[in-house]
């Protein structure tokens, strides 16, 4: 009885919160109400028992994206001369967007309350969990058995941020991303560019390792690497990296090149992006390493935004 009045009340909440963040007229608050929305929907996922998912949603949805939206917000501030003002009104194309996206929801809804009962894929993952090289099942369906979907996901993560890239003046090109952070020396951040460095590397690794067994894996791992650069850029402890710089731009692909090459080299297994049993847990394990390394440093760099001018930074 007390679960199922706190699930509903998980529900109002998630309601409430999306909401706010959708309909507020204020653009920061509207960014805090998405960030609180996206806590709340990882809430649920672990209700739901998904906890890779729940992590995926914490980091991804609510931290990094959070920051890249209130990074947004501060640069079209900076570029406005002024903090962005609240709208008079609401638009006539906001009450629009918000009527297709009601019809929208009613439609998925009645889809889905239509369906047939799912039979699922569980027993055809627990059939074959002993071959996948991983020993949980999340992990062994993202990078074996349905690896073209993390091939791809890892590939529009990077042409996300190549289009971020052209955003940048021409003069500006081969600089460093994103403006200069200054931080008071004994302010919160910069204690927080201290501390949190160290122990978000160990997680992030851990995340990684722990990914083949256990909820983790390369995108969990990866975002909170890249959390802990940017918080260390934000801090003021290092300068944000050069985009022409050739480490930088070797992270970036490392990932989708090897898992690239390693799926056309399951041809010679049998088929394109299959993983031989005997080797599929080492060669997961490397495809993860590799892949946290281009995701947390294409997350990061989304974050820093397009080079700027060295007389702005």
């Amino acid at each position: 009885m007390i679960a199922s009045i706190f699930d509903l009340t998980l529900c109002l909440v998630i309601l409430a919160a999306a909401g706010a963040a959708t309909l507020g007229r204020d653009a920061f608050m509207a960014v805090v109400f998405y960030i609180v929305y996206g806590i709340l929907i990882a809430m649920a996922w672990l209700r739901l028992g998904a906890i890779d998912v729940a992590l995926a949603e914490a980091a991804i949805g609510a931290g990094l994206t959070g920051v890249l939206l209130l990074a947004a917000l501060a640069r079209v501030a900076r570029k406005a001369g002024k903090e962005p003002a609240s709208a008079a009104s609401v638009p006539a194309t906001t009450i629009a967007t918000a009527l297709a996206a009601l019809v929208i929801t009613i439609g998925i809804a009645y889809a889905f309350l239509t369906l047939p009962e799912p039979q699922g894929l569980q027993g055809h993952v627990a059939e074959n969990l002993a071959a996948s090289g991983a020993e949980n099942p999340v992990t062994a369906v993202l990078l074996n058995f349905r690896g073209w979907d993390t091939l791809l996901e890892s590939i529009v993560l990077l042409a996300a941020l190549l289009g971020i890239w052209t955003l940048a003046q021409d003069e500006a090109w081969g600089g460093r991303a994103g403006l200069r952070h200054v931080t008071r020396p004994g302010s919160v951040l910069a204690q927080f560019g201290r501390i949190l460095p160290p122990i978000g590397l160990l997680v992030g690794v851990y995340l990684v390792w722990a990914g083949s067994k256990q909820p983790g894996g390369a995108f969990q791992g990866g975002t909170v690497l890249a959390a802990v650069w940017i918080v260390t850029i934000m801090a003021g402890l290092m300068q944000a990296p050069r985009v022409a710089d050739r480490a930088l731009r070797a992270a970036l692909v490392i990932g989708p090149v090897i898992f690239l090459a390693l799926a056309v080299a399951g041809i010679f297994a049998g088929a394109f992006l299959v993983l031989p049993p005997a080797h599929a847990g080492w060669l997961i394990l490397a495809v993860e390493a590799v892949l946290t390394l281009s995701i947390a440093a294409t997350l990061a760099m989304l974050v820093f935004g397009p080079p700027e001018p060295e007389e702005k930074r």
